[in-house]
């Protein structure tokens, strides 16, 4: 589900947010434009929905399509440790940061 979709159905959620800026391998290639985006459903934890606009996002997509798939809570990726030095060893860090999905920005 996108966002505005999430928003669309009303049910509380969870959104984390992470320029690439904050990615070390992301600057280390100097391909730091984009950002790594998931929300999740509030209640039952699932993954509703990612946007992956960044290096590697064909990387890090299949961490979160198999939490997906396999209709587990986020946190069993949160606590996975991912492989170093990959862009995807920054979702654990990143849906660590999870904070309430507010109302959109004017």
């Amino acid at each position: 589900m996108t966002e505005a979709e999430v928003r669309k159905g009303g049910k509380p959620a969870l959104v984390g947010v992470m320029p690439m800026t904050r990615v070390g391998r992301a600057r280390e290639r100097g391909e730091t434009q984009g950002f790594m985006k998931v929300i999740v459903d509030a209640g039952s934890e699932r993954i509703l929905g990612a946007s992956l606009l960044c290096i590697e996002g064909d990387e890090i997509v299949h961490s979160l399509l198999d939490a997906m798939a396999a209709d587990v809570s986020y946190k069993a990726i949160e606590r996975a440790v991912h492989i170093h030095p990959t862009v995807s060893e920054l979702i654990p860090t990143l849906l660590s940061e999870l904070k309430p999905l507010g109302e959109p920005a004017p």
